[in-house]
């Protein structure tokens, strides 16, 4: 989790944020003990603010809450949650409003503080990159999950019946990481993976592109190597039998080995596995199946691409001229990942072609869920016509 705190001056935004790791044990715990431990950060981190970021008085901070699992939206500032993802199984949020949850944290250690907007991640990445690039039309998160949204023509939407916003577009949330096809390229190591997961059978496409998942797909086929080859020698490390122990930075810290004798993949071995001893043949190997996992992943990410650059029109030249287009990411698979996201960039433009690909940009937007969700939340301040009186007064 990120808190990120946010300010005006001058019409710039300035940014303060603490990065924090969810504790293991609170991924599959109870409601209140997640989002008290939420509210922990929080609070210790409003504490340190600046003198840029002090409120006058009586006013009230103004919170945006990235919340970045698949919502059903009741309102800009509420929504239910449909179901965990990415390792996380609390069964008592489910169907209840993740803002009144947090509200109640707050509560509970007396921060006020009044949640402005909920936001997918995706979509305040969609919305940070687009506040400052109008050319930004789609956004996907490549982190420990995966999702993307994009901006679709309000009247191309089935499922809109209401009045057409006056903008003519609409921003659609995809939910792709529970993508699934017979067409996706499953291997028995995905479909083990699946069956042994907290949510069996959903997030199919999550499982073999994201940064959560990839390091446990090398850690099977490593596993299996070793009991029906002998990769490892006579006997398995019992290391190795661990799920999750082979994490994806891991993977790709070996994956990125470029020494003679390829060192980092030797200490890796034997730092997560307890494997002493190891040949080069035996770490080349290793650095292949990393590069075999790791392109799979990317490859498919720049096919979901393609697909929303298609269906939007942006996948061809218009009118004999190029439609500049750009996509904002944000994750750290896809930021710390070299050899994925490369991967992907190139998959990308041997699909769009070198024509089109030319006016496709790819950009890193670095906590661009965080800066979003800061601006919608201020976009939506209940001192919003305060301040605009008093510009004009």
């Amino acid at each position: 989790m990120r808190v990120l705190l946010g300010g005006k001056h001058d019409r710039v935004v300035k940014r303060e944020f603490k990065e924090e790791s969810i504790p293991p044990h609170l991924m599959t715990g109870k409601s209140h003990e997640l989002f008290d431990f939420i509210v922990d950060v929080l609070a210790k981190f409003v504490a340190t603010e600046g003198e840029d970021f002090h409120l006058p008085p009586g006013r009230q901070r103004e919170l945006g809450f990235t919340f970045s699992f698949p919502v059903k939206q009741l309102s800009l500032s509420s929504g239910t949650l449909i179901n965990w993802t990415k390792g996380f199984s609390i069964d008592d949020t489910v169907d209840k409003d993740v803002v009144g949850e947090l509200v109640k944290a707050m509560e509970r250690v007396g921060l006020d503080m009044l949640v402005a907007a909920l936001v997918n991640d995706t979509i305040g990445t969609l919305a940070g990159g687009r506040y400052t690039n109008p050319d930004v039309v789609v956004a996907v998160i490549l982190g420990t999950g995966t999702n993307a949204a994009y901006v679709e023509r309000a009247h191309a939407i089935p499922k809109w019946h209401g009045l057409l916003p006056k903008s003519g577009e609409m921003v659609i949330n995809m939910e792709w990481g529970n993508f699934r096809s017979s067409h996706l390229p499953l291997t028995e190591y995905d479909h083990s993976l699946d069956v042994d997961s907290l949510n069996p059978g959903e997030q199919i496409l999550e499982k073999i592109i994201s940064g959560m998942y990839l390091g446990e797909i090398l850690r099977r086929v490593l596993l299996k190597m070793a009991e029906e080859a002998a990769f490892f020698g006579d006997i398995v490390p019992p290391k190795l039998k661990i799920p999750f122990i082979i994490r994806t930075p891991n993977m790709s810290a070996m994956h990125s080995d470029t020494s003679p004798d390829l060192k980092v993949v030797g200490s890796k071995l034997k730092d997560i596995l307890e494997v002493q001893t190891s040949s080069l043949k035996m770490r080349k190997v290793v650095i292949s199946l990393c590069n075999i996992i790791a392109s799979r992943g990317a490859r498919l990410s720049a096919a979901g691409i393609y697909g929303i650059l298609k269906k939007i029109g942006r996948d061809a030249t218009k009118d004999g001229e190029a439609q500049k287009s750009v996509i904002a990411m944000d994750g750290g698979l896809f930021e710390h990942y070299t050899q994925f996201s490369e991967s992907m960039k190139s998959s990308l433009k041997e699909l769009l072609g070198d024509e089109v690909s030319e006016s496709v940009e790819v950009i890193l937007s670095n906590d661009g869920s965080g800066v979003g969700a800061a601006l919608l939340a201020a976009s939506h301040s209940q001192y919003l016509e305060l301040e605009d009186d008093s510009e004009t007064s």
